[in-house]
């Protein structure tokens, strides 16, 4: 991992829910949660088939997310395309 210029921008953000609300209203499933570290919007991650998370960063250009899953604690840069620290 390496730093990242754009974690000046991000802070830990509680995340806005434990689920994700794009697929919930489509009636559909996610694989795992990520959480947008400016905002705390939680998306699905890129192995489920909607990619919300990804679509939030398109849409927002808030860089930087973390794993929203028990146990893991690491971050992503989309700018980047790369895990920071």
């Amino acid at each position: 991992m390496r730093v990242c210029e754009h974690l000046a921008h991000s802070h830990y953000v509680a995340p806005k829910a434990h689920l994700c609300a794009e697929c919930v209203a489509m009636g559909d499933t996610w694989v795992h949660l990520r959480t947008c570290l400016a905002c705390g919007h939680v998306g699905c991650c890129d192995s489920s088939k909607n990619k919300h998370a990804t679509k939030h960063f398109h849409s927002s250009g808030h860089p930087v997310i973390a794993s929203a899953e028990s146990g893991e604690r690491w971050l992503w840069c989309y700018v980047d395309e790369q895990f920071v620290e």
